[in-house]
């Protein structure tokens, strides 16, 4: 943490619990235990000024995870990538309160990869094809792929089924999320987001789609089909954001799976074509989604 310019902090102490104040008692405890340090390595006391443009270290306090029950499956793995098949429900990299229940920490602990990173994510509710690189110094170019829409990616979604939507088609909008704000939204503007919508097949009221998205915003397939009419099955955002979901609840999971991902390799040149083995549930056993079974 930078400290910042002005202020009528006496003392690092002082603005620390001030910034912090939900965590006040734990940040003097932890000062006070000399867990709090500065840019040379040395401990922050009760007593140290505080200086603006000083730089503090500390690690936050890391709550107790719900453990995801759901194994995260290696679909292809060589020198310079390896590709998951990662489970609902599991966030791809750490941010926020998921640390170590995330797909990354994971395959750094199990595969011994310390120096793994993702070339990009999948939000944790939606399944599929992620790719992770192994050397740092190759990270750049796999991400370039995906920066440059060089990556053909295809999901599978299962939504109602609306005969009088024709399909197929390609959505554009402007989709803007704002920080803080769980659900994006469309809004005028020049349009940031392109999604080809295909039907796969259907019965009765459900139907399962072809999601082609051509660029990466922010829940860009769940606004656009919701935009449709026909929003995804289990999503807890789109049309209306429900209340949130009780720690160890898996039931019902969102039926958005990243299906396929297809490239050239930035360093071998080979083509990788991948596809997901995972299937939906509530097109696969609708009853058996909708109940109380578990999500896997």
């Amino acid at each position: 943490m930078r400290l910042p310019g002005g202020g009528e902090w006496t003392t690092v102490r002082e603005y620390l619990v001030a910034r912090l104040a939900s965590r006040g008692a734990v940040v003097e405890e932890m000062v006070a235990a000399g867990l709090v340090v500065g840019a040379d390595g040395r401990a922050v006391t009760p007593d140290t000024a505080y200086v603006p443009g000083m730089f503090v270290w500390f690690h936050r306090e890391r709550a107790d995870e719900e453990r995801v029950p759901f194994p995260v499956q290696v679909a292809y793995r060589d020198e310079h990538i390896v590709v998951a098949d990662k489970p609902h429900f599991i966030a791809t990299t750490p941010r926020g309160s998921h640390v170590t229940e995330t797909v990354l920490a994971r395959l750094r602990r199990d595969l011994g990869l310390p120096a793994l990173g993702a070339a990009h994510r999948l939000d944790r509710l939606t399944a599929g094809l992620v790719l992770f690189t192994v050397r740092p110094e190759e990270r750049g170019a796999y991400q370039t792929l995906f920066r440059d829409r060089l990556v053909r990616k295809e999901y599978e979604a299962v939504a109602p089924y609306a005969a009088a939507l024709e399909l197929p088609r390609t959505v554009r909008s402007r989709i803007l999320k704002e920080r803080g704000v769980l659900a994006a939204r469309e809004v005028p503007g020049e349009p940031n987001a392109e999604s080809r919508i295909e039907l796969l097949e259907h019965r009765e009221t459900l139907a399962r789609y072809r999601l082609l998205p051509r660029t990466g915003q922010t829940h860009q397939l769940r606004v656009h089909m919701n935009a449709l009419g026909v929003p995804i099955l289990g999503d807890p955002l789109y049309p209306v954001v429900t209340g949130p979901v009780p720690a160890g609840d898996f039931r019902r999971p969102l039926q958005l799976l990243a299906r396929a991902l297809e490239f050239t390799d930035p360093v071998t040149g080979l083509r990788h074509a991948f596809r997901s083995g995972r299937t939906l549930r509530a097109w696969s056993a609708h009853d058996d989604w909708a109940g109380a079974g578990p999500a896997q």
